[in-house]
């Protein structure tokens, strides 16, 4: 299994891998648009997370047992899910491969403890019928390993916010076929932001 990709190795067809953020960023790179270097933890990374720690199916099982078009039993679910996430400890594999993909970032950037974005890069971001664009969670600003792995479970344990979980839901689309990949990308203070329209 891949647990990291570099920007520059990501494209369009590793999209399923990196999610539409972080494929949109290796594309980007290949244009020769100037992108702040990162990896990003991808979806095999996730999937062999919630299987390898038994989290899986207690995931799945809370979201088919919960009522519908109920506030308390969906905020209810939700904390649920994220506790699961976010209190098991990472398998040692995947922990070693994230920790190698910072000390990289960190090596090349010629910094210790460089400070980063943690963002997920979901599956399903954006497509003809829905968009889920904004839905999970992004840390900036994130020093130092321990934190860069602390931020990368939060950013896996937002796909199931209550926002989320009711927004999926609300579309029709499947719990178990959004997954969710994690960029980590080098900080830079911006002079300008904005967002583009076509």
């Amino acid at each position: 299994m891949g647990y990291i990709l570099n920007f520059k190795d990501a494209d369009k067809n590793s999209l399923p891998l990196v999610g539409g953020k972080n494929a949109s960023l290796g594309e980007m790179i290949k244009a020769s648009i100037r992108v702040p270097p990162g990896f990003a933890v991808t979806t095999d990374s996730y999937l062999g997370f919630i299987t390898d720690t038994g989290i899986k199916d207690k995931i799945f099982d809370i979201l088919s047992n919960m009522p519908l078009d109920d506030v308390e039993s969906l905020n209810k679910a939700s904390a649920e899910i994220q506790g699961l996430i976010n209190n098991v400890s990472l398998p040692d594999e995947i922990k070693s491969a994230i920790a190698e993909g910072y000390s990289r970032l960190c090596e090349q950037c010629s910094v210790e403890n460089l400070p980063v974005a943690v963002r997920s890069s979901a599956t399903a971001e954006d497509l003809p019928t829905a968009s889920f664009a904004g839905q999970q969670d992004t840390y900036l600003w994130i020093e130092g390993m321990e934190k860069v792995l602390d931020s990368v479970q939060r950013c896996w344990a937002s796909l199931f916010t209550p926002r989320a979980i009711d927004y999926r839901n609300k579309n029709d689309f499947p719990h178990e076929k959004v997954l969710i990949s994690v960029g980590v990308q080098k900080m830079v203070n911006s002079r300008v932001a904005g967002v583009l329209f076509t």
